[in-house]
């Protein structure tokens, strides 16, 4: 199966449609699909639901997305770098699913591993569970969340090997890996692309069979909040 493209629309190719889902990983501007978001943007893709950690800011990542107004619904847990997401939220232009962190990297994990739902105390007494189905578990009540199993996966690696071999640093690690397993097909950017074998099998963070199309770029790699010590 050829997976290597020669750019992010070449590889986004016949997957977008207006109405689909998208799980995007990444976590603040760490180790977010930069390019397969400007592509996105660029193919003019419209009435998104985009389950991701961050809402990127104004002028990068899923920002871009929300500037031109094509996404629909954001699945989120933290929003609050993004003046154009409060924006369009405060206005009724966007809608918004609120996930503890935690609750959202596990129903990206349950839907790449099949599993249907699952009970967490998380959000029990809160907003959360309004609406969501209960049980109590050990005498303590407990609400069934959805796994989430998107159209489309968009993450960024930070090298990989030919047939989609990923490694991911740091914080890059936190999202992309349940964002990759979590869509019927994964596109995933990345920093280095080399050939099977180079890798040390132990450093696998994504196994290949969970990538369907791979590229390789340059990236920005911004600074979400740069903080310093005075001299």
């Amino acid at each position: 199966m050829k997976k290597i493209y020669g750019s992010a629309a070449e590889a986004l190719d016949g997957l977008l449609f207006d109405g689909m889902t998208i799980a995007a990983g990444g976590f603040g501007l760490c180790g977010i699909p930069e390019l397969l978001i400007a592509a996105i943007r660029d193919a003019g893709t419209r009435d998104l639901t985009v389950a991701s950690n961050n809402a990127g800011v104004d002028d990068f990542g899923l920002g871009l997305l929300l500037q031109t107004r094509q996404v629909k619904k954001m699945m989120s847990s933290y929003v609050g770098e993004n003046a154009e997401f409060m924006r369009q939220y405060l206005s009724g232009e966007l809608e918004l699913e609120f996930n503890p962190q935690g609750t959202l990297a596990e129903r990206m994990r349950a839907g790449g591993a099949g599993i249907a739902g699952f009970y967490t105390k998380t959000g029990v007494g809160t907003v959360i569970a309004e609406g969501k189905e209960h049980k109590d578990f050990d005498g303590e009540p407990h609400i069934l969340e959805r796994g989430i199993v998107a159209d489309l996966s968009i993450v960024k690696a930070w090298k990989a090997d030919t047939t989609g071999n990923a490694i991911f640093r740091k914080t890059a690690r936190n999202f992309n890996p349940p964002a990759a397993t979590c869509g019927r097909v994964c596109v995933m950017e990345v920093e280095e692309i080399v050939e099977p074998g180079t890798l040390d099998p132990d450093q696998i963070h994504l196994p290949g069979i969970y990538v369907h199309r791979l590229i390789q770029g340059e990236h920005e790699k911004r600074i979400e909040q740069r903080t310093v010590r005075k001299a």
